[in-house]
């Protein structure tokens, strides 16, 4: 399933064939829900599923936007549809440029590259806090809100921890969900480059995305 985010639409591929189709979209920009193709986006950007849905950030939307696999019904989980900060349920939450998406199954963790957080959303309440970020763009680990980050994007997990690339630092941050305890696992912060080694040691450039197999961490750099 992937983010179309230039054609506003979410794409099926048949793994075994290659088959492109349209799931959901009307390919106009804009946010209403719908289904199939009568559902409409704003330049959606992340995506992940539970396997039943697929939870999809939309980018210059400020929402998340839920889609039923089986019937490409397409609804909005989360966010105001207008750029902002708030914590909430539904769509009383507001969002700053949401740009990486993924789930452990029973909540989503959003990356806000412009609002400098990760933000947590309960999926079957739709309730959303913020995990980890002040809000304002730095480089400092901590605990929660005291950490800060630069411009979070990808971002995957292995159920215990959240791993996510920041494209303003050039380097990989770790976030234990329990906690909220945010370190920095590897790259140097403001040295872009493309050294391997270990730890910060290793040097990344504007790196975008991110993946595991449960063992590995897999990046791609911008």
């Amino acid at each position: 399933y992937v983010a179309d985010y230039g054609n506003n639409l979410i794409r099926q591929i048949v793994i075994s064939t290659g088959v492109v189709t349209t799931l959901a979209g009307s390919g106009v920009s804009s946010s209403a829900d719908g289904t199939g193709t009568s559902a409409s986006f704003r330049t959606p950007m992340g995506i992940t599923t539970d396997g039943t849905n697929l939870y999809v950030a939309e980018y210059t939307g400020y929402k998340v936007r839920q889609v039923v696999i089986s019937s490409g019904e397409v609804t909005t989980l989360a966010g105001t549809g207008s750029s902002g900060s708030s914590n909430g349920t539904g769509t009383a939450a507001s969002f700053k440029l949401p740009w990486g998406i993924t789930t452990d199954g029973t909540n989503l963790f959003v990356t806000e590259y412009n609002g400098h957080r990760v933000r947590q959303i309960v999926i079957s309440s739709g309730e959303v806090t913020t995990l980890a970020g002040t809000g304002s763009a730095g480089l400092s680990d901590g605990i929660g809100t005291n950490a800060s980050l630069n411009g979070p994007m990808g971002i995957t997990t292995d159920g215990t921890n959240l791993y996510l690339v920041e494209y303003g630092n050039h380097i990989v941050r770790q976030i234990v969900i329990s906690s909220g305890v945010v370190t920095t696992l590897a790259g140097s912060a403001n040295l872009p480059g493309s050294t391997n080694g270990t730890g910060t040691v290793a040097r990344f450039n504007r790196p975008m995305g991110i993946t595991t197999d449960g063992t590995n961490l897999y990046i791609a750099g911008y």
